[in-house]
């Protein structure tokens, strides 16, 4: 087919046009998708421009939120995933005929993840050095996201969620341990009740975090009702929290390797703990795997258990 719209579209419109507009429709401003991108504004603005141009019709109008497309910026969008992810699919082709591992590696990882995983990156392309890694780190309610959005060759996660069709490999113990603040009376103490928690000041993370729904799911079993003394956003939060002497709380102890050295924390040992998780590598389960990320899931599979920097 080749009608005077196709002929324009081909004769004007780049890969890079099509890559800028999804990352705006991602981002939903022009600045913060030059800053993933590390354009400038004007340049990102400019290709939408042209873009829209070439279509014929405004790709983006202003929501409550930011951008947002407009009905013919969605179907735009739609082509543009498919178009990319052909060219994507044909390099994975053309790297495979050689069997090279190289080209580009997308990991999505939750934020507890990213104490162990740039170890492991880092090993993985200390023995292939052509693999060029992306890493988003995120929280999980995004990396599910994106996840939906097939954004990511694997994401690592701690809780395999189960309303979508996924692949999940487990690759390494993820133990939970109760933290406390060096010389806290319990320090040192063994087979404390979990009952005895419920007099100390217990810091957790946000409704939703893995860690979280774990920790309340042991309380709830025992018929215990755990009232937070505080409610903190990120791991570093908590552990300057503890550290600080506000309170205990209950962290991966991948979390925790520089703290445990320096011995500003103590693990508690409490009935119960540690809790027992895994850390899986995750993806749709109908997407094929590039070589690149096959050759890295049978990595983190093989050796990721030695490479956490733990």
């Amino acid at each position: 087919m080749n009608t005077p719209f196709v002929s324009r579209l081909a004769r004007a419109t780049t890969l890079r046009q099509l890559q800028i507009l999804l990352t705006v429709a991602q981002h939903g401003s022009y600045t913060r998708a030059a800053e993933a991108l590390h354009l400038t504004q004007p340049t990102v603005s400019m290709q939408v421009r042209k873009l829209a141009e070439h279509v014929g019709h405004p790709l983006f109008e202003h929501g409550s939120n930011g951008l947002v497309l407009t009905p013919a910026g969605n179907r735009v969008a739609a082509a543009a995933k498919e178009i990319l992810g052909r060219m994507e699919t044909l390099e994975n082709e053309v790297n495979a005929l050689s069997n090279e591992v190289k080209g580009e590696l997308r990991i999505g990882v939750v934020t507890t993840a990213k104490y162990f995983m740039p170890h492991m990156l880092g090993a993985f392309i200390h023995r292939y050095p052509e693999v060029v890694p992306k890493l988003t780190v995120t929280n999980r309610a995004r990396v599910l996201e994106r996840l939906r959005e097939n954004l990511d060759d694997l994401l690592i996660m701690g809780r395999v969620p189960q309303e979508l069709e996924v692949e999940a490999h487990p690759f390494l113990e993820n133990d939970l341990v109760v933290i406390a603040p060096a010389g806290h009376p319990l320090a040192g103490r063994r087979a404390i009740p979990l009952k005895r928690l419920l007099k100390e000041r217990v810091l957790v993370r946000e409704p939703g975090s893995g860690t979280r729904l774990a920790m309340d799911r042991l309380f709830e079993e025992e018929n215990l009702t755990l009232a937070p003394y505080m409610e903190l956003g990120s791991i570093e939060a908590i552990k300057q929290a503890v550290m600080a002497g506000l309170g205990i709380s209950v962290m991966s102890r991948h979390n925790l390797r520089l703290e445990l050295e320096s011995g500003r924390i103590a693990i508690l040992d409490v009935k119960g703990f540690p809790v027992r998780r895994h850390w899986f590598a995750v993806h749709p389960a109908k997407r094929e795997l590039s070589l690149v990320a096959r050759t890295f899931l049978e990595f983190i599979l093989e050796e990721g258990g030695g490479l956490t920097g733990v």
